[in-house]
């Protein structure tokens, strides 16, 4: 399968305009390759079966994934990003399908998944889009298959400007509450361009049973 442009659906509103704008210019947290605490999974062999990244941006862990021969989807709702992904999967030779879709509306892709990875996804949520999301993964997940995510933790200080959601292990336990099991919580970082500490952040491993 070639990657093509995915087109725009004129249906799907974008409330994160501001956000596809951004990509005019490499965001930090575009930082041209997987994130570590991503890549540990793909090294271990947990990543498995027909992938969706979900809010794949640029589509680095699409591409990742990919590249471990699996069946691979992504989706963002930021055209910019997506346009940059199906460039660099045709540069690199690698089957990918991207898509502009909202994540908010899993189940109408129609499709089941065995894994679904989010980096940097969850935490743009706002409060009351959470049930929609985690329902739908609850939905397009085969049981037994499993979600990881990786979001801004509420260890990282406040910035003073909007942007993600610090995350509680509350937040995340009780967004997920009845649509998946919550297998781990763990420290992580996301690295940025700005910052080579980078962002304190959770890596969340969960299943749908």
């Amino acid at each position: 399968m070639t990657a093509q442009p995915p087109p725009e659906d004129p249906e799907v509103p974008n409330p994160w305009q501001e956000l596809d704008d951004l990509y005019a210019v490499r965001p930090p947290w575009e930082i041209g390759r997987p994130q570590p605490a991503f890549l540990d999974l793909a090294r271990s062999g947990v990543i498995r079966g027909r992938v969706l990244d979900v809010g794949c941006g640029t589509g680095e862990h699409a591409l990742m994934c990919a590249g471990l021969g699996l069946d691979v989807t992504g989706i963002d709702l930021a055209a910019t990003a997506l346009r940059t992904a199906v460039d660099k999967a045709q540069r690199r030779g690698v089957a990918v399908r991207f898509l502009h879709h909202d994540a908010r509306r899993l189940t109408d892709l129609g499709e089941r998944f065995d894994t679904v990875l989010d980096s940097g996804l969850f935490h743009l949520l706002a409060p009351d889009d959470r049930p929609a999301f985690s329902g739908g993964l609850h939905e397009i997940l085969r049981p037994g298959r499993r979600y990881f995510m990786l979001c801004f933790s509420d260890r990282e200080p406040e910035s003073g400007r909007r942007g993600p959601y610090r995350l509680s292990r509350h937040d995340i336990t009780g967004a997920f509450e009845g649509a998946l099991r919550i297998d781990a919580v763990e420290p992580a970082t996301i690295d940025i361009t700005l910052d080579e500490v980078g962002i304190r952040a959770w890596r969340v491993a969960m299943t749908r049973t």
